[in-house]
Formats: C-alpha cells, sequence, structure tokens
C-alpha cells in the first residue's frame, strides 16, 4: 500500500485533500477541443492533480479522424470527462470511434475509459499496461474516492487493453496511417506514443511534460535515455502530455532534459559526499524551482526517487 501510494505521489496525481466541487458534466456537454492540424483535435488540461474541482481533467487528451474511423488518444481522468469526449468527437464527426489508446497507466489518462465501453472501440496499450494496471489499478479506486468525490468515482472501472504493443503497431483509420510505439522505462514502464504520418504529429502521452514539472513513475536514467530516441521522431508538432499545445517539436523536450540533467547531478552530488536522502531531497534541482509549475508539489517526490535509484549506480 505504501509503495502504490508513493507511486501514486510521485506521479503527481494524489492531492493531499479535496477541493470544492463543481458541477458534472450536462449531458452531451463536448470537452472544448480544438483542430490542432487537419483532423487532430486536442484538450489541454489544467496543471494540478486530479479533484473535484478539475474532474480529473489534467492531461492532454485528443483524438485523430481518418476517412473511415476515429482513434482516440487517452480517455481523461473520469467517465465524465470521457463521455464530454465522446460529445466532443461527435460534434465534429459520426465515424465510428474504433480505437482507444492509452498512453500509460496512470489514472487521468486511463478513468475514463469506461465511457467508451459502449462505442465497440478497441482498447490499445503498451505490453506492461494490463500488468501495470492489474497491480495498482484497484488502489487507484480506493484512493481516488476522497480526492475525487463519489459522484465522480461512482462509474470508474479500470478497463485494460486488450490489444497490446510490444514494439511498433500501425492502425488504419483510412487515408491515414498512425503508428504505435512502445518504449523503455522511462516516466513508467509502459508508455506509449502515437504518430499521425499525414501531419506528422506526435502524441507523446507523458514522456514529454511542459511547464508542468515531469513526474517520475519509472525510471530516470531510463527517461534521460529515451530523450535521444524520442528527439528523432521526424515530428512537426507534439501533443504533450501535460502543458500548452501544440508544442514545437523537437523543442518541446529541451526544458525537461535540463531539469532531469540538473536532478541527476544534484543527487549524485550529494550520494558522492554521503549527504542522507532527506537532505538531498530538500536541496537537489531546486534552481529548477522558477521554471516549473507545481514544482513543489512533485521534485521533493522525483528526488526520493532518483536517489534511491542512483544510489546504486
Amino acid at each position: 500500500m505504501l509503495k502504490h501510494g508513493l507511486a501514486l505521489a510521485a506521479a503527481g496525481l494524489l492531492p493531499m485533500s479535496a477541493p470544492l466541487s463543481r458541477p458534472a458534466f450536462a449531458a452531451g456537454e463536448a470537452l472544448p477541443v480544438k483542430e490542432m492540424a487537419d483532423g487532430i483535435f486536442a484538450f489541454a488540461g489544467t496543471n494540478g492533480l486530479m479533484t473535484q474541482a478539475n474532474r480529473g481533467e489534467i492531461c492532454n487528451v485528443g483524438f485523430i479522424i481518418g476517412d473511415e474511423a476515429v482513434a482516440v488518444v487517452d480517455s481523461g481522468g473520469s467517465v465524465a470527462e470521457g463521455r464530454a469526449l465522446i460529445a466532443a468527437i461527435r460534434a465534429v464527426t459520426d465515424r465510428p470511434i474504433r480505437y482507444l489508446v492509452n498512453t500509460h497507466m496512470h489514472p487521468d489518462h486511463c478513468f475514463g475509459n469506461a465511457a467508451f465501453a459502449d462505442t465497440g472501440a478497441v482498447v490499445i496499450g503498451h505490453r506492461n499496461l494490463p500488468r501495470a494496471l492489474a497491480s495498482r489499478g484497484e488502489f487507484y479506486l480506493m484512493s481516488y474516492r476522497e480526492s475525487m468525490g463519489e459522484a465522480l468515482m461512482r462509474e470508474i472501472r479500470i478497463i485494460p487493453p486488450t490489444r497490446l504493443v510490444d514494439n511498433e503497431e500501425t492502425l488504419d483509420l483510412g487515408g491515414r496511417i498512425i503508428r504505435l510505439k512502445a518504449w523503455k522505462t522511462a516516466h513508467t514502464d509502459n508508455d506509449l506514443t502515437v504518430f499521425d504520418e499525414k501531419t506528422e504529429v506526435l502524441f507523446t502521452g507523458d514522456l514529454c511534460f511542459l511547464r508542468h514539472l515531469p513526474t517520475l513513475d519509472g525510471s530516470l536514467t531510463g527517461w534521460i535515455g529515451q530523450l535521444e530516441p524520442l528527439q528523432a521522431v521526424r515530428a512537426k508538432l507534439a501533443i504533450p502530455g501535460h502543458g500548452p499545445v501544440p508544442a514545437e517539436w523537437p523543442d518541446a523536450l529541451e526544458p525537461q532534459r535540463r531539469y532531469f540533467e540538473v536532478l541527476a547531478h544534484d543527487i549524485r552530488a550529494a550520494i558522492a559526499v554521503g549527504v542522507p536522502i532527506g537532505d538531498a531531497v530538500r536541496t537537489a534541482a531546486q534552481s529548477e524551482r522558477g521554471s516549473w509549475a507545481l514544482f513543489d508539489e512533485h521534485n521533493a517526490r522525483n528526488a526520493t526517487a532518483a536517489y534511491a535509484e542512483l544510489e546504486w549506480e
């Protein structure tokens, strides 16, 4: 339980207390998406923790429209948000929603999955995603009841993917090929990206954060190691997991690269001279403080995870 709680905290999802709620989505209310490129739509979540007040809408979600079908990228932080995303899709097309791609296991990206049960969409994820959801799913459901409230949590179910990506796969939406890639351990051990070949737009999932401090729930060295192959993806624009959309690519990776390098340097320096973890965590990466939203909420957790990983190098 403690391990899962720390993982939630490291992921930047679990608030200390729940603010007042706002009304749930009205029936048929559409999420306010914007068209990023031809047939590519996205909604930018708020920089915050998942609460009743924001209805779990803290990550970026979107969809891709082909001549024959639609693929959705992440379902959001609640069934209410998932339904609002479906309403947004229906506002621009009546083509069938054939695929729902979950970029990784965190609740803000997949708590809306149940909204898509009646669409017939095939849920797709990284090969490690079913194991990750089986391990943490029930804890996620229990942990968010206070912060999200019973009304939002009532319909949320953990729905794992039925189609898995081991390395790379393509989906044909009709006149439009999208490429799915499973990555090595970085933000999590089940990160997946979605690349639209027609517009060269990349949905990065949480492999890329902008303005919102990156949250570490996988491997710091692994994530740093994935930055070069990520940068090599020949995209024109990116939809990051958190932050403003769209973003220039690969420039969007540079702020988090800098943060990771500073964090790793500071933790290694502390370990080298025998600074205890508690003291190291308080001082690591403080030079980055003014560059990120939610720094105080997440940096200490990132530093704790980094210390635990780097002390065994």
